[in-house]
């Protein structure tokens, strides 16, 4: 019985460790099936598949920064709206990539900023609601048109901007990123005698503080509806040369709260005792350079005091001469004029300022900047300087330069792609076949344009 018993259990037992085994060797099969099945995946994965924002763009010339030397033949992958990578002839670019022949064949660089645009045209009012075909036209003409990704909009209704600006971010129109400092403040009673045609309503809402705490709140409202800055009209034209000028403390207050925020200052400074002042009250930027008076020269003191303090200068050279012109001023006086505003320009970029390029299109309806690009050559800056005016000086102002600026892995592919080559003639910077931001065309020529 013991041993019948003994036999049973012997038996029972290796039956079960049997099943036990065969069971084991199943999920060993199951698992090595999946883990086979993880690793198909997985290479799979590797392989990136066909992508409608994944495509190659091919160039005659690569400008990868300003201070670089350019790539001739070269590449760009652009992928999920950043550069993925690129390179020159000798390296060949990734296998199965779609080639963007509209934007291909020109001279690709980093996408450009204005520093200095208006949303004031009447073809941006009612910006919330505005059919986009009303509203597309007049931006691709004054932005992405002349390969601007980035626009600083110094001075408008900024309800209506940051609307704007919404429905760019929503995909709704195409165009350029917009950073705005809203409505300028003035000094007491200081509008400028140029505005004072605008409607009564309208310039009872501009601005003009009293004191310090008046300057601190008006910035803390213009942050919560939108700003990313703030523009002071440190000294203003009355008409019969007279200039109104901010209190100090004002221009302080302001200055202060702003930074506080995490935003830049803006200073328009009209004449040499404005910059001072503007420099004095801790401005980031002043937005022209000056010839609204008879001292328009800069001292080499004061020009060492903007480097010394960072103050960046816009210079909208091609302004003086619009707005001279419109003044029926004589030919020879405005050349002399816009000369005096040249020779600013290169003292200033000369003793290592910073220059940001800027037109003051909105206010100037000559939507063109060519003539800009023109006068910043008169005025000494090589094609590579004017190129960093366009890209790294202002991505490094508004603290974006780890993300663009630079045709570079890994950027935002904010890309220009230029019929020419700038190096051999400034104004092929206007010449632009192609805008790309995030890498969206939002601007490709057409042999009608």
């Amino acid at each position: 019985m013991d041993g019948f018993i003994s036999g049973s259990i012997h038996r029972l037992t290796r039956s079960a460790l049997a099943s036990t085994v065969r069971s084991r060797e199943v999920n060993i099969m199951k698992r090595v099936a999946l883990l086979l099945s993880l690793a198909a995946a997985g290479c799979a994965s590797n392989q990136r598949p066909a992508s409608a924002d994944r495509y190659l763009l091919t160039g005659t010339r690569l400008y990868v920064a300003p201070d670089a030397p350019p790539l001739d033949d070269a590449w760009v992958v652009v992928s999920g709206g950043r550069i993925e990578a690129m390179g020159p002839a000798s390296v060949a670019p990734p296998a199965g990539v779609r080639r963007e022949d509209a934007c291909s064949g020109g001279v690709i660089t980093a996408g450009f900023q204005n520093s200095h645009v208006h949303f004031t045209d009447a073809a941006f009012a009612g910006a919330v609601s505005r059919p986009r075909d009303e509203l597309q036209p007049p931006l691709s003409r004054m932005t992405t048109r002349f390969g601007f990704t980035t626009v600083v909009d110094t001075g408008s209704d900024p309800t209506n901007t940051v609307a704007l600006r919404q429905r760019i971010e929503r995909g709704e129109l195409l165009g350029p990123a917009i950073l705005t400092v809203g409505s300028p403040m003035y000094p007491q009673n200081g509008i400028p005698f140029y505005l004072r045609d605008l409607p009564p309503a309208l310039l009872a809402q501009l601005p003009q503080p009293a004191s310090a705490e008046e300057a601190r709140a008006i910035v803390q409202n213009s942050f919560e509806t939108g700003a990313k800055g703030t523009k002071l009209f440190v000294a203003t034209p009355q008409g019969g040369g007279e200039i109104r000028r901010m209190a100090v403390d004002v221009a302080r207050a302001a200055a202060d709260e702003t930074h506080k925020r995490g935003g830049l200052v803006m200073a328009h400074p009209t004449d040499p005792e404005g910059v001072s002042a503007a420099v004095q009250a801790g401005v980031d930027v002043l937005v022209h350079t000056t010839i609204d008076s008879p001292k328009i020269g800069w001292s080499a003191e004061l020009v060492g005091q903007m480097v010394a303090r960072h103050v960046s200068v816009v210079p909208t050279l091609q302004l003086w001469g619009y707005e001279l012109a419109k003044a029926h001023v004589p030919a020879d006086v405005r050349d002399r004029l816009v000369g005096g505003a040249e020779q600013q320009l290169a003292a200033f970029s000369s003793a290592g300022g910073q220059v940001l390029f800027g037109t003051d299109v909105g206010y100037m309806s000559d939507l063109d900047p060519t003539q800009e690009y023109a006068l910043m050559a008169h005025a000494g800056l090589t094609p590579m300087q004017i190129l960093a005016s366009l890209t790294t000086a202002p991505a490094a102002r508004w603290s974006a330069a780890e993300r663009r600026g630079l045709v570079k892995p890994g950027f935002d592919a904010d890309l220009v792609v230029l019929n020419g080559d700038p190096a051999m003639d400034v104004r092929r910077f206007a010449d632009v076949k192609c805008t790309i931001r995030a890498g969206k065309e939002l601007f490709v020529r057409t042999s009608a344009e």
